[in-house]
């Protein structure tokens, strides 16, 4: 009796393993069934990212060592581009200062807003982006350059027409950088940034971000740098001295008749574009040391570029169509999302998408007056919009010679189509012809593209009520009084181009 126990017991012992091990078996199913389904799961981004918007002025989309200019040192833009989204077909909806930036703040294109010249005052109907992050629960702050106030590049901007930024430190427009002003807070007394402009206003950022990397509230930071913008020649000594005249390359479309005016200018451009960089690493360094690289969404442009005697135009000059004028460089990096790698992007990308394209990744409302396409999911997802074409422009162009017209253009990711009051004007090959120096616009084996091209570009006016008039037309208009000697007037700098005794000024519409 005792060995028939002791099997029953063997045998209820051996059963109540294999239970045990069954429970372990469905315990473990079930974990792994949760895991799957957790994996599978969208990230959820519990916190909204931190923004920082690094805007230069002028610099051009190929003068960066990424983009293969022989002569630039820009290490740190190019780790960068490295670890974001190299949009390398950017373009200025308008390549001039106060009409990107007006584009930039609200999402919308020259012809919406009135915006078309420099130094004119943003309606204050328009709403803009700093205004919008603040509803959208973020701390704003804007370092450097503002020029959308026109009201005379030094004046003061009391805190109501700053445009939801609540951190200041900017000026209308000063590019003295050595001895640069600013106004800061609520007091209209004029101060001045200590040295060089650039490096002093990297510091002040990278006290901003120390100061708020611990808040409740993200922050969205933007720096707007006067560099490389003329005057070239101020730039540090320490850097110009890296830039011998003997040893600087031009590229192919820069004419004898202007290779050493565009030297000269050369030099001082790339030794501010170094300068630049550097501070941009020191920028960077701060976000790692602060530990906010992964959830902060960082940008790196320009709002124009800078033609340097290319195909004749005057070095300094910008507004044609041209792809150093036009193009820009465009890297935007948010490791939360697309990890540490970045990613070429081909398809081309305006400023009008920028406004919306920052809040559809910040999980943001997009206001319904924005004009742009908010292009997120490129970043998220990693997949370009095929056959996409954006809309770039110059309503009232001021530069002389064969490119002073009124001009609307398409970029493809392949092509630069453009076309002015008379008709079809340009057509390049962007991917066999980068410096556009064989305009095909008239070579029969390229006509249907030119329809074609002609047709998007048509379609693009539509879509923002552009019928594309000559420039005067838009001035009566948008009410602008102007100066009686030029379409573009500037007040107190010197530097910058003709002279104005006033600052133009609207009758009417827009305000």
């Amino acid at each position: 009796m005792k060995k028939k126990r002791n099997r029953y017991s063997s045998f209820y012992s051996q059963c109540m393993q294999k239970m045990q091990q069954f429970q372990c078996f469905g315990t473990l199913l079930f974990c792994v069934f949760i895991c799957l389904s957790v994996s599978c799961t969208p990230k959820v981004e519990e916190k909204k990212p931190n923004i920082i918007y690094i805007l230069a002025d002028q610099w051009r989309a190929s003068a960066t060592g990424y983009a293969g200019d022989p002569n630039v040192r820009t290490p740190n833009l190019d780790q960068l581009a490295k670890e974001s989204f190299n949009f390398r077909n950017a373009v200025s909806v308008m390549p001039i200062c106060t009409p990107y930036r007006a584009s930039l703040m609200t999402g919308r294109y020259p012809t919406s807003t009135g915006m078309f010249l420099n130094d004119l005052h943003l309606p204050p109907t328009e709403l803009c982006i700093g205004d919008a992050l603040v509803s959208g629960g973020y701390q704003t702050a804007y370092i450097g350059k503002w020029h959308l106030d026109g009201q005379g590049r030094h004046s003061y901007i009391p805190p109501e027409r700053r445009r939801g930024f609540q951190y200041w430190k900017a000026a209308e427009c000063d590019h003295n950088y050595n001895h640069s002003h600013y106004y800061a807070g609520d007091s209209d007394e004029k101060r001045y940034w200590e040295g060089y402009d650039t490096f002093a206003q990297t510091k002040d950022a990278q006290q901003y971000i120390r100061d708020h990397a611990e808040m409740e509230k993200p922050f969205a930071l933007f720096i707007s740098y006067g560099t490389p913008h003329f005057p070239h020649h101020t730039a540090p000594e320490e850097f110009k001295s890296r830039y011998p005249l003997d040893e600087i390359t031009l590229p192919a479309n820069v004419p004898d008749s202007k290779k050493s005016e565009a030297l000269q200018e050369a030099q001082g451009y790339y030794a501010h574009s170094e300068a630049l960089d550097k501070s941009i690493g020191d920028l960077l360094a701060t976000l790692t040391e602060m530990g906010l690289d992964e959830n902060t969404l960082l940008v790196f442009t320009s709002d124009h570029g800078e033609m340097l005697g290319a195909h004749g135009v005057r070095p300094k000059a910008k507004q044609v169509p041209l792809g150093e004028s036009a193009r820009v460089p465009f890297l935007l990096r948010y490791p939360a999302i697309h990890g540490e790698k970045g990613m070429v992007v081909d398809m081309p990308i305006t400023t009008p998408d920028i406004f919306p394209t920052l809040f559809g990744l910040a999980r943001l409302p997009i206001p319904e007056t924005v004009e742009g396409e908010d292009l997120s999911s490129v970043v998220r997802d990693g997949v370009e919009k095929e056959e996409r074409a954006v809309l770039y422009m110059q309503l009232a162009p001021w530069e002389r010679g064969d490119y002073s017209r009124e001009y609307r253009a398409v970029k493809t990711g392949r092509h630069t189509y453009v076309r002015s009051l008379d008709g079809p004007w340009l057509l390049f090959d962007d991917s066999t012809d980068p410096l556009q120096m064989s305009n095909l616009v008239s070579n029969p084996k390229y006509s249907d593209l030119v329809q074609e091209l002609d047709a998007k570009l048509h379609d693009l006016l539509r879509e923002i009520g552009d019928d594309f008039r000559p420039a005067q037309s838009y001035i009566d208009e948008w009410g602008l009084v102007l100066a009686p000697h030029g379409s573009i007037p500037y007040t107190n700098d010197s530097d910058a181009g003709p002279q104005s005794p006033q600052t133009p000024q609207r009758q009417g519409k827009g305000e």
